[in-house]
């Protein structure tokens, strides 16, 4: 019988997503109970090392992408959204308010602050956040510059003096949106989110009433009228993104438009890392994206949270961030159980790794075959200890040079098993002798990885892959927009670097990775969809699972911009494009859709349209009326 989904959490992670998962029927992992790598899916707060990433083997996930840290850190924001602007236009990345990082561009903000001084009548006021801190911790709002006042790197912004009001309260979005992978990007926006409000009403003249000026729901669930009735906004200071929806329909505001532009944002956003970051199939990422409507019904960027608060603090969060839990489990479609785990586990023997590397060219390639003699393997369980040993398996042996250094590491069985090159899967099931049916082998193989998943990845190690290599011992904050009431990741660096370092200022940069198509672990889901399509040959992601929306790629054009190094500037040109026809449909938008459907052999590419209460098909919202 195949084993049983096994969920890990760091630090007994989110009680939600504990609660979710033992609902489905997983189990927890168990350190004292289980091997150390006998888990399917791993979920923390802060971001993992680099020898988790490397060591993953195929029916394991983990819930953050490596070096994403460029746009969950204000000032790494802020650095990105500037080159976007600088080398895409100022009116495409027009949707984050002016920033400055201090001191190092104090200068600048200095200029710019008796620009504006001189050149408007009104008032110009400005914001200043810490980089490193979360939860609207040392966050103040000031005119004039003789109030600027920090003792750590802050980040000074154009504060939104006018925003959208709701009963004279001001509030902000918090979108949902799951980074399914970054080779090709897939980007899904869930339907429900969190509007979060100020608890008391908004007002220039208070500057310092944090109450009136801040959303977060860390510092106004401690306000005084935080369980008084607020007019519309009512008790509390949230709401579902359901009743939002409402409110706009009230106000017969053109929501279409507004949704695509948050969509936008979302999209340009992730655009500003997606080249850099390295391919990593077995991961998955949930980013809190914080916007801002205001008076104009524009749409502003105020941050991108990792590892998004789901604390329960109210009804409004048990209704959002469950459901929220239950369909990002869905998305990543995992079957009721793990044959696959459970074979190797009984085996005890090759295990495969899933982080690919482009091998260096000074490193040579393993040329000739050898004989390995079977080693002993200690398991431990509840029950006792057993031993087994493995029969000999070919593998392929390293230059004569290295044999010293083979022989050093065959003293710890275990280890030594981890860094074997890779072995021929037929050559492993030979030996056991306990599949004789190819066949059999393959269907067994499908519960778990779907039809089109490859098990043969390349051993990844500190040679091969240099691009994460561990580096000097230091002490960093991993990545700082982090929410809710959830502990700061900050931790101490020991050997290790992390796999969120900062990123470089350039648009693209070689990491070293190849991309593989590595196991799913797809194929039954709890949402009755349709996960797997293929449009000419390549792999289509479904319209939507649950209350997740795929908002990328969202046309053929896109889907062959990200099929293999992603294409930026195609990419924008269709986001614009798209904009615009949701702004001025007419009789023009038919003839591109023919257009496109020309380009793609006569076969439909659809996406659905985020945000509305029943998302239309975006070919639908294009025809006339």
């Amino acid at each position: 019988m195949a084993a049983s989904l096994v969920f890990r959490l760091h630090d007994r992670g989110p009680e939600v997503v504990r609660e979710v998962l033992l609902e489905r029927g997983w189990e927890e992992y168990d350190q004292e109970e289980r091997e150390e790598e006998d888990w399917n899916l791993y979920w923390r707060r802060s971001a993992f090392r680099n020898s988790e990433y490397h060591n993953l083997l195929p029916w394991q996930r983990l819930n953050h992408h490596p070096k994403t840290v460029g746009i969950t850190r204000k000032d790494c924001l802020a650095r990105n959204l500037r080159r976007m602007r600088a080398t895409f236009g100022s009116s495409l990345y027009d949707f984050s308010p002016t920033a400055f990082i201090l001191p190092n561009h104090y200068t600048r903000f200095l200029s710019e602050y008796n620009n504006l001084r001189v050149t408007r009548g009104s008032s110009v006021y400005w914001i200043c956040k810490p980089v490193d801190l979360s939860r609207g911790r040392g966050i103040f709002i000031f005119e004039d510059v003789k109030d600027l006042v920090y003792d750590c790197s802050v980040i000074v912004q154009r504060y939104i003096s006018k925003p959208l009001l709701i009963s004279g309260y001001k509030f902000d979005l918090r979108i949902y949106a799951c980074v399914k992978s970054f080779h090709p990007l897939t980007v899904y926006i869930h339907q429900e989110g969190l509007v979060r409000f100020a608890t008391e009403k908004y007002n220039l003249s208070s500057l310092r009433n944090l109450y009136a000026h801040l959303t977060n729901t860390s510092i106004n669930k401690f306000g005084p009228f935080y369980k008084a009735a607020k007019g519309t906004v009512g008790q509390g200071c949230k709401w579902t993104m359901s009743k939002f929806r409402h409110f706009l329909h009230s106000q017969d505001i053109n929501e279409l438009l507004l949704w695509q532009r948050i969509n936008n944002i979302v999209t340009l956003t992730l655009l500003a890392i997606a080249p850099s970051v390295p391919s990593c199939p077995n991961c998955v990422e949930l980013f809190g994206f914080d916007i801002l409507v205001d008076v104009t019904l524009k749409p502003w960027l105020l941050e991108v949270n990792y590892s998004p608060a789901l604390t329960l603090d109210c009804q409004v969060d048990i209704t959002v961030k469950r459901g929220l839990i239950s369909d990002l489990i869905d998305l990543m479609n995992y079957t009721f159980s793990d044959s696959l785990r459970e074979r190797a586990d009984r085996r005890h023997g090759y295990k495969r790794l899933c982080f690919r590397a482009k091998r260096p060219s000074h490193v040579p390639t393993p040329p000739v075959l050898s004989t390995f003699e079977g080693t002993k393997i200690q398991k431990r369980r509840s029950g006792g200890q057993s031993s087994q040993t493995l029969p000999p398996i070919k593998t392929l042996r390293q230059p004569e040079k290295t044999n010293q250094r083979q022989s050093r590491q065959d003293a710890s069985g275990a280890d030594y098993q981890r860094r074997l090159p890779p072995v021929d899967s037929n050559q492993i099931y030979a030996t056991r002798g306990s599949l004789a049916n190819e066949t059999h082998r393959d269907k067994t193989r499908s519960l778990t990885f779907g039809p089109c998943s490859r098990t043969n990845a390349s051993v990844v190690n500190r040679r091969t892959c240099p691009a994460l290599a561990p580096q000097k011992s230091l002490r960093v904050s991993e990545v700082t927009s982090h929410d809710g009431t959830e502990t700061e990741a900050e931790t101490e660096r020991s050997g290790e670097a992390d796999a969120s370092s900062s990123i470089r200022d350039t648009p693209h940069r070689e990491l070293g990775f190849r991309r593989s198509k590595l196991p799913n672990i797809y194929s039954g889901s709890h949402g009755a969809v349709r996960m797997e399509r293929t449009l000419n040959g390549q792999h289509v992601p479904p319209l939507r699972v649950g209350d997740f929306i795929r908002t990328f790629p969202f046309n053929a054009a896109t889907l062959r911009a990200s099929r293999h190094e992603l294409d930026v500037m195609v990419v924008i040109q269709e986001l614009h494009k798209l904009t615009a026809q949701l702004a001025t449909p007419g009789e023009r938008l038919r003839r591109e859709e023919e257009e496109v459907k020309e380009e793609t052999d006569g076969e439909e590419f659809d996406a659905l349209l985020w945000g509305p209460k029943d998302p239309p098909l975006l070919s639908q919202c294009f025809k006339p009326t």
